[in-house]
């Protein structure tokens, strides 16, 4: 527990002092929305209705009954609301406790060890990766840290669709085209030819048909055809092992769709003998009408086999063999009538586990939507390298001096970082627009934004003369209310871990290091931190303290997104 959490527990056990009665609680203290009315904020209405009383009457009575002491310097009434002006010795305590914990501040017990598992990065083979899979993977891996802080056993999986129709038109024009294996990314150049595929498909009747058949050759798992898919197949796994390993995601395992067709089609039989799926005009259902989820088709008429059928086996496996508590799907919102359909049948066949989607919305190009189908996309290799252009050329402004290795470094960091955290930085349920240029600016709203205050921090450490560095830091001096503010802010920090593990939506961690970057350059140009010759010299060492700590909490909350720093910009 934190120096600001027992501080809202003290409090909280004060006022039911004054009650008589044990009705309020740490959580019930928020912030206020203006730090002029105080740094905490009780609101009434609950304590008013356990009372039957005016929630102003009972806001007065406490008030009345609190003293101002080393742990409140005054508190006040507005309407309902308590308003608590915290003393200025917590100041120090606050800091001292975040030099304590390090890197590890945030961390909690929330998740009791529950084993979550966490699955995204699903992506196809035979199909381009593009700023759509970004959004998935890189909201997927900071919600993945954000558990793991939160005290869950989180296993990241990831799950790879090589075995859908998608397979089959891509190998299908492959097949009719007759191209020359290609050079470079094998990857990248499966995803033009699915693309192809598609349109191609449009102005011929017969390539349903054909379709079907790859498909059916595919599921033989003999001859050419399938020796073609296993050759193709790895050519986009080498990519996504290669996209993985520079966004530095990690997995505990991946699973292959391929793998449990034969286990899911098992399951197909047991759920048809135990009434939970029927059959219906030659293919087999689920009917879940009287669920309000409608019809979920598992095995087509021509008894080519949808996505259910690996997706029962696999599901089964993952809670069985990892013992999980709860289950996770990182998928586009789009899927989302799917999942509850498919969850709704493992419900029905008693699968003992919490099954949850985890939609995320779809990212916009300034000209409109995207799709593989169409070829309308930014693709990931395309939108990574447009990254690094511009961030090598921002860097060779700023530092003609840097040598090549230094430059590329530094860029990569910058790239990823803003690639990552356009992903993560609003919630699930909101469109993205991916517009590059904001993305890589180094102000509003951005990685960069939040890593050049990281930096600008790390360049104090160059300029601590002697004295500084070995003063006595006095932080009882930190009085200003931008010092105030900006310690109280960092104080709130492992409420915000809670509240983005509970919601599963790092966007809270973002917008939080977003205000609280906004705070500390504030001070920084207000406030002389080292650069003014009448500070005694343990107030400079205890502001130093003190941006140190905001910088150390930046980098703590860019961990958790999976965005990097960098000492030097």
């Amino acid at each position: 527990m934190y120096v600001l959490d027992h501080i809202k527990e003290e409090l909280a056990e004060r006022v039911n002092k004054i009650l008589k009665k044990k009705i309020v609680i740490s959580s019930s203290f928020v912030v206020p929305p203006d730090s002029k009315l105080g740094d905490l904020s009780l609101p009434c209405f609950a304590i008013g209705k356990e009372f039957n009383q005016n929630p102003v009457m009972m806001a007065q009575k406490i008030v009345e009954g609190l003293v101002a002491d080393k742990l409140i310097e005054n508190s006040s009434v507005a309407g309902p609301y308590v308003n608590i002006t915290l003393a200025i010795s917590v100041i120090g305590d606050i800091i001292k406790e975040i030099q304590k914990q390090g890197l590890q501040y945030g961390s909690n017990t929330l998740g009791k060890k529950k084993r979550v598992m966490l699955e995204y990065a699903n992506g196809n083979t035979h199909k381009e990766y593009h700023v759509g899979h970004l959004r998935n993977i890189a909201f997927g891996d900071a919600v993945n840290r954000i558990l793991a802080a939160n005290g869950y056993t989180s296993i990241p999986v990831s799950y790879i669709n090589d075995f859908g129709i998608h397979v089959a038109k891509t190998l299908w024009y492959y097949l009719n085209t007759h191209p020359e294996e290609p050079i470079g990314n094998k990857g990248y150049f499966l995803g033009q030819i699915y693309a192809d595929a598609v349109k191609a498909m449009e102005s011929n009747a017969e390539a349903k048909v054909e379709v079907g058949k790859v498909m059916k050759a595919i599921e033989s798992r003999t001859g050419e055809t399938y020796e073609l898919w296993k050759k193709t197949r790895q050519w986009s796994l080498d990519q996504f092992v290669a996209i993985n390993k520079e966004l530095g995601v990690n997995f505990e395992t991946t699973f292959y769709e391929n793998d449990y067709i034969a286990d899911g089609l098992k399951m197909v039989e047991k759920f048809k003998n135990e009434g939970i799926l029927i059959e219906s005009q030659g293919a087999i259902i689920a009917d879940l009408e009287k669920y309000n989820l409608g019809v979920l088709v598992v095995i087509r008429s021509d008894g080519t086999a949808l996505y259910p059928v690996a997706d029962f086996a696999l599901t089964i496996h993952k809670v069985k063999k990892y013992k999980l508590d709860t289950s996770l799907w990182v998928v586009d919102i789009r899927q989302g009538q799917y999942l509850h359909q498919m969850f709704k049948v493992l419900e029905l066949a008693c699968l003992k586990a919490k099954l949850a989607h985890l939609p995320y919305e779809f990212v916009k190009l300034p000209s409109g939507m995207m799709s593989s189908r169409s070829g309308n996309i930014i693709s990931y290799e395309d939108l990574k390298e447009e990254a690094l252009r511009k961030t090598t050329e921002e860097i060779v402004q700023r530092h003609a001096d840097w040598n090549k290795e230094k430059i590329e470094a530094v860029s990569r960091v910058l790239a990823f970082g803003a690639l990552k955290f356009e992903m993560v930085k609003v919630s699930g349920e909101k469109v993205i627009t991916f517009d590059m240029e904001k993305a890589l600016r180094f102000d509003g709203y951005t990685a960069a934004y939040l890593q050049y205050t990281y930096a600008r921090i790390k360049s104090l450490q160059k300029k601590v003369s002697p004295e500084v560095g070995s003063a006595k830091s006095d932080l009882s001096g930190l009085q200003a209310k931008k010092e105030k503010d900006l310690v109280l802010k960092l104080g709130h920090f492992s409420e915000i871990v809670m509240t983005a593990g509970v919601s599963y939506q790092p966007s809270e961690v973002a917008r939080y290091l977003y205000e609280l970057a906004q705070l500390f350059n504030e001070y920084y140009h207000e406030v002389p931190i080292l650069n003014d010759a009448t500070i005694a010299l343990g107030l400079a060492k205890a502001r130093l303290d003190l941006s140190e700590t905001v910088g150390l909490v930046i980098k703590r909350g860019l961990g958790l997104l999976g965005v990097e720093t960098v000492d030097e910009m």
